[in-house]
């Protein structure tokens, strides 16, 4: 059995306070009229005014993805009555600092936000969607877990790592009728994106980088859902880096801006 999104229940978004997240939880639930919003984020005020803008079938919850442990009895009190059906998987932190200048409990903040909370999160809604035969799963990855960027060790690890797991998923659930889309983001509008941008000494290369909008990249992830693809890339000058790899290595090698710790 395959999923159609205009049948979910209910759909859990991670990160939905920001730019991407927000813009995710709008675009869904203009696509899935009777189900269920969590929206989830640690900023509980921007939550709940996108649960607020949202209607009744939205719920703000205010979890801390920098421990994974308390996982598992949030998403349980989350989904007593109503199994999630519909997983995304958008909140991340990003701090741009070298290796020796990134303390262990930045960087392992970095990993517990952007890679062990989302495989959580997966291991705890996927096993359900397969028992019922359809699900829907969303990982916003990033091109930096594919390209060397300064500054970005812990956070390139963890989307890399993501990305790995969600490209990995998507071959092995398709049988069990669960469908598995992988995000990788390059620029897109928001504070995560402008908070990166201060962190590093600008440079041409960095000035030119084309910066898309989370509304636009919502409008694809749900486009790529509905038509079952396996991933998106965005903005979409940002397809050929993603297909010719080794050149795009080789420039921001050579060009990524150095950050200034």
């Amino acid at each position: 059995m395959s999923f159609e999104l205009s049948e979910a229940r209910h759909v859990l978004v991670t990160g939905a306070a920001g730019a991407i997240g927000g813009a995710l939880a709008r675009a869904l639930s203009a696509q899935t009229a009777r189900a269920r919003l969590t929206l989830v984020d640690q900023d509980a005020r921007g939550v709940q005014t996108l649960a607020r803008e949202l209607g009744a079938a939205a719920r703000a919850a205010s979890w801390d993805l920098a421990c994974p442990e308390e996982l598992p009895a949030a998403y349980a009190a989350a989904t007593e009555d109503c199994p999630v059906d519909v997983l995304v998987n958008c909140a991340g932190i990003m701090e741009l600092r070298t290796f020796a200048g990134t303390p262990w409990a930045l960087g392992s903040r970095l990993l517990n936000v952007d890679l062990v909370s989302p495989a959580r999160l997966m291991s705890l809604a996927v096993p359900g969607m397969c028992a019922r035969g359809s699900g829907l799963v969303v990982n916003v990855a990033s091109l930096a877990g594919v390209l060397p960027i300064r500054g970005a060790s812990f956070y390139a690890a963890a989307k890399a790592g993501i990305a790995a797991l969600s490209e990995i998923a998507h071959l092995e659930l398709a049988t069990d009728g669960v469908h598995v889309v992988t995000v990788y983001p390059g620029p897109v509008s928001s504070g995560l994106e402008r908070r990166a941008r201060a962190q590093v000494r600008s440079t041409p290369v960095a000035r030119w980088l084309p910066v898309g909008s989370a509304e636009r990249l919502a409008a694809r992830i749900v486009d790529a859902a509905q038509a079952r693809e396996a991933r998106v890339v965005f903005p979409p000058v940002y397809v050929v880096a993603a297909h010719a790899l080794g050149l795009a290595r080789a420039v921001t090698r050579r060009w990524s801006p150095q950050p200034f710790e």
